[in-house]
């Protein structure tokens, strides 16, 4: 495995150091007599984990060979904490409970031991993964969650009062699709939390392998799409999905399409094209709240492309939970097919690139709808209901813009406190725009508003070697040459290919 791991990755060691790798490989060669045979699959998934990308993985998830169990539940972790949003018949009765702990962990103690060998792009790629290994018992023995592999025990509250569960291993568990989060459509013979007493919401209406479908809302003027995959159907190909699309846009009185990205995982990125070229030449929604993005924590690989060329060429609001996928990143994996256990390693052998300066970890949404357990509940889909009470707004930049022209700066960050006080802006990444205006301050020589902008950029975003870069430009043209100097080396110490915070210090210190 590790072999073949540093032969066919595109760069291995590009999270970690080779050595913390070569380590990790030797620990687990010395400990393996020791080692049951699912604790020795369960320690070469953490191994691969530590290359730390979402295409590098062993997946219990998906791997026949493996062969891991299920407890006869399925977990979910919705806003308001870990539930049990669906169980088999003999436990209908655990269907909405809430979860306290797991063995003697809480479920955010749990949660972290199962990310340990969960290969990701970002949190959100793992907060998606963790709940189908937590219901593997032969995970939670490995984790020291569970006292054996056949069974585990869970304390859960029903009706505000906690009880003690012991949940036995029900069979093989159900491998997943690698391009389609399908886990919400519900199992013969199963328990669904979801009440049947209403009517589904648009993005559980449909069988997820139906990979792309839309429905016209006249009553709202919008257009409700969902895309589950990325690639074409055997009767009708994305391009000519695309055409019709488009053809209903031109002709049917819509004012909003809602773009469901929230079950696709990917598929062949090449495909996104006609998709996206459709969307681009819809006149109606070349304007600001025309065009929403529905994203979350399955959003990822090729759907992350269409994520990316979205926010690059139109005016689409997203709307949900960050993404599991990111900008940049490994991907494209291969199969190494261990010689004697049959158990598949993948690992990335691309990288794909849409801008070296973004090191954003995912997209994240412009506003926050994220599903509570009630919302799944009561059938209610926080996200669309966001697209359809959206009204335009003023930008944060314009906010803080008029302030900052009266000349008054605290008013400035008075409005931004406001604006990332709503619940809604949750996950709004201001790092951008707290530059743009920066450098519209700087432009005008006014230094103290522009240095005051770029030191709450730095507050607001520590880990960003930029915003200290631009601290930095500002103090040296306000002539604060050693303040200067201590942020560009700030920056430099984040990010050492930072080439301006280098040549700038070269000048300052020669």
């Amino acid at each position: 495995m590790a072999r073949e791991m540093a032969r066919r990755h595109r760069n291995l060691y590009h999270t970690m150091p080779r050595a913390r790798f070569d380590s990790a490989v030797a620990a687990l060669q010395q400990r393996i007599p020791a080692l049951e045979r699912h604790q020795i699959i369960v320690e070469m998934a953490r191994i691969v984990a530590l290359v730390g990308d979402g295409h590098t993985n062993i997946a219990p998830t998906r791997d026949s060979a493996i062969g891991f169990r299920s407890l006869p539940i399925k977990l979910y972790f919705f806003k308001d904490g870990l539930f049990v949003r669906a169980a088999d018949q003999d436990h209908a009765g655990l269907a909405g409970v809430r979860v306290m702990r797991i063995g003697r962990a809480t479920p955010e103690e749990a949660y972290r031991r199962a990310r340990e060998l969960i290969g990701r792009d970002n949190e959100m790629d793992a907060r998606f993964f963790a709940p189908f290994l937590l219901v593997m018992p032969e995970v939670l023995h490995a984790l020291k969650l569970s006292t054996d592999q056949d069974s585990a025990t869970f304390v859960v509250e029903r009706d505000g009062r906690p009880s003690t569960v012991r949940l036995g291993a029900r069979g093989p568990a159900t491998l997943m699709p690698s391009d389609t989060d399908v886990s919400w459509w519900p199992d013969s013979g199963w328990v669904d939390m979801r009440s049947s007493r209403q009517p589904r919401p648009l993005w559980l209406r449909r069988n997820p392998y139906d990979q792309y479908w839309f429905e016209y809302l006249p009553d709202s003027n919008l257009v409700y799409l969902q895309f589950n995959k990325v690639g074409d159907k055997q009767d009708e190909s994305l391009e000519d999905f695309s055409r019709r699309l488009l053809a209903l846009l031109d002709t049917a009185d819509v004012r909003r399409v809602a773009l469901d990205l929230r079950l696709n995982r990917g598929g062949n990125g090449e495909l996104n094209r006609p998709l996206l070229l459709s969307l681009i030449r819809a006149r109606k929604l070349d304007r600001p709240g025309s065009l929403f993005v529905l994203i979350g924590r399955s959003t990822f690989s090729a759907a992350q492309f269409l994520v990316n060329e979205l926010e690059r060429y139109t005016n689409a609001l997203f709307v949900g939970e960050p993404s599991g996928g990111k900008a940049n990143s490994y991907g494209d994996s291969r199969k190494i097919i261990l010689p004697h256990s049959g158990i598949t390693v993948r690992v990335s052998t691309l990288w794909w690139q849409e801008d070296p300066r973004d090191t954003r970890q995912w997209k994240a949404p412009d506003i926050a709808a994220e599903l509570t357990s009630s919302d799944y509940r009561d059938n209610l889909d926080p996200a669309l209901r966001a697209v359809l009470a959206y009204r335009t707004e003023p930008s944060l930049s314009d906010r803080m813009a008029e302030a900052l022209d009266a000349g008054d700066v605290a008013e400035a960050v008075r409005r931004y406190r406001s604006y990332r006080a709503e619940a809604r802006h949750a996950y709004v990444d201001t790092e951008n725009e707290l530059n743009a205006l920066g450098y519209r301050e700087l432009k005008q020589k006014r230094y103290d508003r522009a240095i005051a902008l770029f030191r709450l950029n730095v507050a607001e975003h520590p880990s960003s070697a930029n915003v200290y870069d631009s601290l930095g430009e500002a103090l040296l043209l306000a002539g604060q040459r050693d303040a200067a100097i201590r942020q560009y080396r700030k920056s430099l110490q984040l990010d050492p290919r930072d080439e301006n915070a280098r040549s700038v210090l070269d000048e300052l210190q020669p």
